[in-house]
């Protein structure tokens, strides 16, 4: 006798005898043609699962390539708390740039023109901590110097004390 026959008193459904209880036992090309049957169900099921979730995630992708010469901003930190370049919680920027492409390493990885401030952190990057930068001549950028971790993160320090 089967464990699963002694533990619960009736016989395990599975896909390979696939009927209701209280059903009579079918024999022979009956049985192979109604599993076969219900194999193909679930299949299709699967099927439609696996396509409705795809075509969920395919509407927040959106690929990126860029090219020799383009201009990037750089995401800062994605981690949360974490102090980022002078501002503390919401208002402070996730991302700092725009960097010169000079290489494309592979088909997600590329080499920045990162300026000498920027010295720890590698300048080959995913495409995921990257984002197309469109130039606005309004836009001036001032760099100050900041020492940043190898986890791109800072920590602040007053430059004078004004009053006491």
């Amino acid at each position: 006798m089967a464990p699963f026959k002694v533990l619960y008193a009736r016989p395990c459904r599975s896909l390979v005898c696939w009927i209701e209880v209280g059903d009579t036992t079918a024999l022979g090309p009956d049985i192979l043609l109604k599993t076969t049957e219900k194999i193909k169900l679930i299949r299709q099921r699967l099927f439609t699962a696996q396509s409705r979730q795809k075509s969920y995630a395919d509407k927040q992708r959106r690929p990126l390539s860029f090219e020799v010469g383009d201009h990037v901003s750089l995401q800062v930190s994605p981690r949360k708390g974490m102090l980022r370049f002078r501002k503390n919680g919401k208002l402070s920027p996730r991302f700092i740039g725009p960097f010169e492409i000079l290489d494309c390493v592979e088909e997600v990885a590329y080499r920045l023109a990162l300026p000498p401030q920027l010295d720890r952190v590698h300048n080959v990057l995913l495409v995921s901590m990257l984002r197309k930068y469109n130039p606005d001549p309004s836009h001036i950028l001032s760099w100050v110097d900041v020492d940043i971790d190898k986890d791109v993160s800072y920590k602040e320090r007053p430059v004078q004390i004004l009053d006491t």
